[in-house]
């Protein structure tokens, strides 16, 4: 402890006068341990004094031991050195003979192989003067090897005389094997048996010289070889582009003549593939000058001909020299675009082409591992794709134009012979123009695929693009029309269609013909993306095209719900007319919805058959949106509804939400039937929500119409009122009340609307010009607006983002009767 809090640990100790009686006890404790610590000190001092006497004496030992050993380390080394000075002085005349010997040995195998070279420089030189071919390059490759072991004497007189003697003999062995050369192809190899064999003895005499020998010899060979064909395809009569597969020709019976006398040349030369390669080299300089030249475009049979005969020469030059085109396999994949055979087809198809594929790898994986290629095939593997026939591509516009006029005549015929109905025992329910014109376009790709896969395969790609879209615009103004108005005015959709039971199984067909193309459309950008050449690949996308089947398939869908809906006008005039203010009972369901399930009956078993359940959900969707709004305003139409009326009107409500609650069973499609229901619940609870709040006590009306209506407005609680039959002293004093405890909207709302006068023909949009004949328009044109409005719900679940912006864009519009409706 700190000296300092003695004090304060004193007091901690004995805070009290009565703990002074401890103070003996802790006072004894403590000498007590000063004792016992005493005594430990002391004993360790004793036991320290011991030990350092100790330690003395072994700290003295050993120094003397180290002292001992220092002395025999420096006996040991003097001794060391008397020995190597012993060894040396004995092994100095053993290096004397040895280094001596070592010279001597060098000496002699230099001089020995200084004879050897003279002997064979002599030898070779007699052998290069008599053209002795065979001997001399044997003897030339010992001389190549001798002279090796005297690169380090380069400098010596005698070696350089010796090497400049050596390069004279290859210089006259060259010359002569040139001279001989010359002579091949004149036709003295037929007279001369043994000049053949002169030849190819010669050829081993150039493998020993330099590389560039032989490269200078085989290039000289081939520019010989195509002299004459040079003088006979640029005169004018072959100089044609119809004459263009007889180049080829003369090339294919050339190697075919001489085979046989080509055979002197190595197979490591690769004498008749370095001709090849010159050949198209020259060729392609010739028919590009022919094209360039040429007064007029030529004709397209004729640039197709010489097209073709070039892509399969080189496709058989390419076979020849280890190249491999996997022509067949390009086809198959392009007749697997848009097929509709079953999985099991399809799976055994594509297991026997992977098979093909793995086996063929197989073997070229074997054939490098044990090295049993052919020796006529190159080593470097020149490609002779394209070599020659990529110089027709600037040049092939008159054979995509063609493409492009006989796939529009194609589409016109198909779309003109169109029965628009499907064959009995279909399965896929999709147009037979539609699968026709994919036909045309995979035979168009395959003709092009063959030919090139360069600019003209990417510009026949736009082609298929603007025949796919000519196809949509044709499936598009199939679709029925309606008659116009403000709807299809402002959002470019008719407001009432009249459909016949044909029409509606047409537009299905024209959904499934529009999926089908979008489909294949896809797989047609896939493939061709796949075969076409790298550098086009990026620039292979088909979206927009796609993008126009899929307007065709929302604009085909909301065509069939207008239609369908329009099938309800008749209904809902027919509720209109019902007296509901002197009904006197409740019975069964009224004649009007009986109409609507009828209705519903005959189209929607046909809808969900030919509809797949992707788009019968979205025709659904919106046919819910559209008729529970619908339905709504209607209610606000009818002129007075009595408390019996009102209950008749509720049990007509429940019947219709019954009836659409079962449309799924009916189509026999009840994946989505879930989320459906709940779609239609919540349209079809407002309606509910307004009867009942029709059949509310006088009293209460009020506070049971902000219960269930809280956004409701006063204008549209006025003509609640109406419904009811109340006399407009009476509402009065109830409108006083609601406005005074209502939530406080003053917008009215467009069922309010319905209260003034409906002109029997309405006034064109653009001539309203007062509040009447404004309030009498919105009258007219509140059903359409309603159902137009309640199509845009909804279509993100689906996929159709296009048709969400139809009303929003008409409500952005700056001007038109359309914008002062929705700021009404």
């Amino acid at each position: 402890m700190d000296k300092s809090s003695a004090l304060e640990y004193i007091n901690q100790m004995f805070p009290t006068e009565a703990s002074l009686s401890g103070v003996e006890p802790l006072m004894q404790k403590i000498h007590g341990e000063i004792r016992r610590v005493d005594a430990s000190i002391l004993s360790a001092v004793r036991q320290q004094s011991n030990s350092g006497t100790k330690a003395k004496e072994d700290l003295a030992d050993a120094t003397r031991a180290v002292e001992e050993l220092s002395y025999k380390i420096q006996e040991i080394k003097s001794k060391a050195e008397q020995s190597e000075a012993m060894v040396q002085e004995i092994c100095r005349d053993i290096k004397k003979l040895d280094f001596a010997k070592k010279n001597i040995t060098t000496t002699i195998t230099a001089l020995h192989r200084l004879t050897m070279l003279v002997s064979a420089v002599e030898q070779l030189q007699v052998m290069a003067s008599k053209r002795q071919y065979k001997e001399a390059a044997a003897q030339l490759e010992a001389v190549n090897q001798l002279c090796n072991h005297f690169e380090a004497y380069r400098d010596v007189p005698k070696i350089m005389e010796l090497r400049e003697k050596l390069n004279n003999i290859k210089q006259v062995l060259k010359s002569h094997v040139f001279s001989d050369f010359s002579s091949l192809g004149t036709g003295k190899e037929t007279e001369e048996t043994n000049l053949l064999q002169q030849l190819s003895d010669s050829c081993l005499v150039v493998d020993a010289l330099e590389s560039s020998v032989r490269e200078e010899l085989v290039n000289n060979f081939c520019s010989r070889e195509l002299t004459s064909y040079e003088q006979i395809f640029e005169g004018a009569e072959l100089a044609k582009l119809d004459k263009t597969e007889r180049r080829y020709a003369w090339i294919k019976r050339r190697i075919r003549t001489n085979e046989e006398i080509w055979k002197i040349f190595p197979a490591s030369w690769h004498v008749p593939y370095r001709l090849c390669i010159q050949f198209c080299k020259k060729t392609r300089k010739q028919v590009e000058s022919i094209l360039v030249n040429m007064k007029e475009k030529p004709e397209v049979a004729t640039l197709l001909l010489a097209l073709q005969r070039t892509v399969e020469f080189e496709k058989e030059l390419e076979k020849k020299f280890g190249g491999d085109v996997p022509t067949s396999d390009i086809g198959d994949d392009i007749e697997e675009i848009g097929s509709w055979e079953n999985n099991s087809q399809n799976i055994s198809k594509i297991r026997k082409k992977y098979e093909k594929k793995f086996a063929a790898g197989q073997e070229s994986g074997e054939n490098e591992k044990t090295g049993n290629k052919d020796l006529s095939a190159p080593g470097a593997g020149f490609n002779f794709r394209g070599i020659i026939s990529s110089c027709f591509e600037p040049h092939l516009t008159p054979y995509i134009e063609l493409e492009e006029k006989t796939l529009m005549e194609r589409l016109e015929k198909v779309v003109q012979e169109e029965t628009w109905d499907i064959e009995d025992g279909s399965q896929n329910n999709v147009l037979r123009s539609s699968t026709q014109l994919f036909s045309d376009i995979k035979k168009s790709l395959k003709r092009c695929s063959v030919l090139t896969k360069n600019q003209t395969l990417f510009n026949l790609f736009k082609v298929f693009q603007r025949v796919l879209k000519a196809y949509a615009t044709k499936l598009f103004l199939k679709l029925p029309k309606g008659g116009t108005g403000i709807v299809a005015a402002a959002t470019g959709m008719d407001g009432q269609i009249k459909v016949s039971d044909r029409d509606e199984r047409v537009i299905c067909y024209i959904v499934n013909s529009a999926e089908y193309c979008h489909k294949t459309s896809g797989e047609l950008a896939e493939k061709v993306s796949e075969i076409i050449d790298p550098h086009y690949a990026e620039g292979v996308d088909m979206s927009e095209v796609q993008d126009e089947f899929s307007a065709v398939i929302t604009k085909s869908l909301v065509t069939l719900v207008l239609g369908i809906e329009t099938k309800f006008d008749n209904e809902m005039a027919a509720m209109t007319r019902v007296p509901w203010g002197t009904l006197d009972s409740v019975g069964d369901q009224s004649g009007y919805v009986n109409g609507i399930n009828t209705i519903l009956s005959g189209s929607i078993p046909v809808l969900g058959n030919l509809l797949t359940p992707v788009y019968f959900q979205f025709f659904l969707d919106k046919l819910a949106s559209s008729l529970g709004p619908r339905f709504y305003a209607n209610i606000f139409r009818c002129k007075q509804l009595s408390e019996t009326g009102a209950q008749q009107m509720l049990l007509d409500t429940q019947a219709m939400k019954t009836i659409l609650l079962e449309i799924p069973s009916l189509a026999r499609q009840t994946s989505t039937a879930a989320s459906y229901s709940k779609f239609v619940s919540r349209e079809m609870s407002r309606a509910e929500a307004l009867l009942k709040v029709i059949l509310s006590p006088i009293d209460s009306v009020a506070d049971t119409y902000r219960a269930l209506f809280p956004e409701g407005t006063p204008m549209e609680f006025q003509r609640i009122l109406e419904l009811k039959g109340l006399k407009k002293a009476d509402q009065q004093s109830i409108l006083d009340d609601f406005n005074k405890h209502g939530p406080g909207l003053t917008q009215p709302s467009v069922s309010a609307a319905m209260r003034q006068p409906v002109p029997t023909t309405p006034a064109p949009p653009m001539a309203i010009t007062n509040q009447a004949t404004a309030a009498g328009f919105i009258a007219n044109s509140e059903d359409v607006l309603t159902r137009a409005a309640a199509l845009g719900r909804g279509a993100a679940t689906t996929g159709f983002k296009k048709f969400i912006a139809l009303t929003e864009a008409a409500k952005d519009r700056k001007d038109g009767p359309l914008r002062r409706l929705f700021n009404a």
